[in-house]
């Protein structure tokens, strides 16, 4: 029963940062945040993220580019340009790294507004921080897993971000159902989003990419718009007016 519960916690946890505080925030500015609210989401990001920590900055600016040039040849991780999941995973990894340590030649107007908090990027992308969010998640294991083959999931755990990135990136854009028209094969694959947090609307989102809600039919509940309307109510966060119609 522990390993289910770290297991499920670990998921939404680090889902939750990957779509409010990287894809929300970072790369839409759907909402805007102080300076100090915007480092205690960095340092929640780096620790539900655990091993797989995401950087803010490289992945908004890796998502801007995603919807400017999506299925096309500049797309930073297109399944239409690559030859199975495991090449768009590589491709989609040395993007990253070049925004990361800043070997790209990405335009500025990419990078403007990106959050970048270069002391907690240079701690989440650190060895000795991913390996020892690894070996946390091993012990755990050792201390609680009853069958062989719970330890199973540990590769998961370790992998958690680029694992949430490539359902959407891959399967998103390959299966599913359409409600909007785009210029893009963006669908939406989960009907009811119990699994993504409401990150599986890729279709409305890529119709709407600055809309807060990724839902629109009565049956697409998106768990993270309740979360943004609380914090948005506490002041934490200030949504944007006309947030349903705004691209970044």
């Amino acid at each position: 029963m522990e390993i289910l519960i770290f297991f499920i916690a670990h998921w939404y946890l680090s889902l939750l940062m990957q779509t409010f505080f990287l894809h929300r925030y970072a790369a839409h500015k759907i909402f805007t945040m102080s300076p100090g609210w915007e480092k205690f989401f960095y340092t929640l990001t780096w620790i539900f993220q655990g091993s797989s920590f995401l950087s803010p900055y490289a992945y908004g600016v890796m998502h801007r580019l995603h919807h400017a040039h999506a299925d096309t040849e500049d797309d930073p991780h297109s399944p239409e340009f690559s030859k199975n999941i495991f090449d768009m995973m590589l491709k989609t990894k040395n993007y990253y790294n070049n925004i990361v340590h800043r070997r790209d030649n990405i335009a500025a107007k990419f990078k403007k507004g990106v959050p970048h908090w270069a002391f907690m990027e240079r701690i989440g992308d650190s060895w000795l921080s991913r390996i020892g969010w690894g070996v946390v998640y091993a012990l755990f294991y050792i201390q609680f897993a009853t069958e062989w083959w719970m330890f199973l999931l540990l590769p998961i755990h370790f992998l958690m971000g680029p694992v949430h990135g490539v359902i959407i990136n891959w399967y998103a854009h390959r299966y599913g159902y359409v409600n909007f028209k785009v210029n893009d094969t963006a669908k939406n694959l989960l009907p009811f989003d119990f699994l993504m947090m409401g990150e599986s609307y890729h279709n409305n989102h890529h119709k709407y990419g600055g809309r807060a809600n990724f839902g629109f039919k009565w049956h697409e509940f998106d768990p993270t718009y309740p979360f943004i309307l609380l914090l948005n109510a506490l002041k934490i966060i200030k949504l944007k007016p006309n947030n349903d119609l705004n691209y970044m």
